[in-house]
């Protein structure tokens, strides 16, 4: 069983080296540099074939990473004695992705389910409108970074700075859930944030940017210092939508499924990062960056179908405060 607190991102209970740390910062700041000078078209070919290498060197760990499936301690099961978590969320990246949470959320909640929406509030217009439908509809709303420009964790004081006016964003929207864009993450930095949960980690994925996986399927503690309080990391466990279709270019959800029925198999938490930036609804031919929003439709009748009763379909505030009063506190 292993402790369900972390101090630094990566694996529970270590910590990172700080060189190692400045070093990653600095190859992220550089891509960030060079990225606007680089055609779309060309970075995702760039990114296709940096994957498939990737993938050939990471068939150990992904998509299962098989030490990520140990409980935490003071663990005694989820809500009603399921048998696992069902946890879907979404970032909406650019102003196309807004334009498509409507029919998301209405694809989702036709099939009986509902899931937090991240918005990156100066990235775009955030419409009012758009916010009280989903909230009046059961969803969740979340803060997606402030630019989405990769600059978040640039260095200490830019985080401090865009921490105030992200708090800002929190309380406005009464959001109390974050999620760095890219997956960019600095679990300490992150307390400064007035959050009761993040979702910037993964299990497993070393097709990221920062490809330091936490090594569970399981929620778990966030220690804060004397001044501040802790909170809940709520990783994501399968992978994600633009890594299987668009970079893997993927033509059905075999990997999705593998990788559910082995965290239903293990009682973990099966939490979905999905985008409707590029998800195609109208039926035609997907374009460069999107693919048929029927794969997503298809897990989500997979999951109903195949574990109809089995699974705690829940939103990720309620994982966050459902672990902080019943493993966090017994502890």
């Amino acid at each position: 069983m292993r402790e369900n607190t972390i101090g630094m991102p990566s694996l529970p209970g270590q910590r990172r080296k700080p060189s190692d740390m400045i070093e990653q910062s600095r190859i992220i700041s550089l891509f960030y540099l060079f990225k606007p000078l680089i055609p779309r078209r060309m970075q995702i070919h760039l990114r296709r074939r940096i994957v498939a290498k990737k993938r050939r060197t990471s068939s150990r760990t992904w998509p299962i990473d098989v030490a990520a499936a140990t409980p935490v301690n003071n663990w005694s099961g989820w809500p009603d004695q399921k048998k696992f978590a069902v946890i879907l969320t979404h970032d909406v990246d650019t102003p196309r992705g807004h334009t498509r949470c409507l029919q998301l959320a209405d694809l989702e909640k036709n099939l009986g389910f509902r899931s937090a929406f991240y918005f990156v509030p100066r990235r775009y217009d955030v419409s009012l409108g758009l916010r009280e439908y989903l909230l009046s509809g059961g969803f969740e709303i979340g803060v997606h970074g402030l630019y989405h420009d990769g600059l978040l964790y640039k260095s200490r004081e830019i985080f401090r700075e865009r921490a105030l006016h992200i708090n800002r964003y929190l309380k406005e929207w009464q959001a109390v859930g974050f999620r760095s864009p890219s997956m960019h993450h600095n679990l300490d930095w992150l307390h400064d944030l007035e959050v009761e949960y993040d979702a910037s980690t993964f299990d497993t994925d070393p097709f990221e940017p920062q490809p330091d996986g936490v090594r569970t399927i399981f929620p778990f503690w966030v220690n804060g210092e004397t001044t501040r309080g802790g909170y809940v990391e709520l990783p994501y466990t399968l992978a994600q939508d633009f890594t299987l279709f668009i970079l893997m270019q993927n033509r059905n959800i075999d990997i999705w499924k593998h990788k559910l029925d082995w965290i239903a198999d293990q009682g973990g938490m099966a939490l979905i990062l999905t985008h409707p930036d590029y998800m195609n609804f109208d039926g035609s031919a997907p374009g460069f960056e999107e693919y048929p929003s029927r794969l997503y439709e298809d897990l989500l009748l997979y999951i109903k179908d195949r574990y109809r009763n089995e699974y705690w379909h829940a939103l990720p505030k309620e994982v966050a405060r459902f672990w902080t009063a019943c493993v966090v506190d017994k502890r």
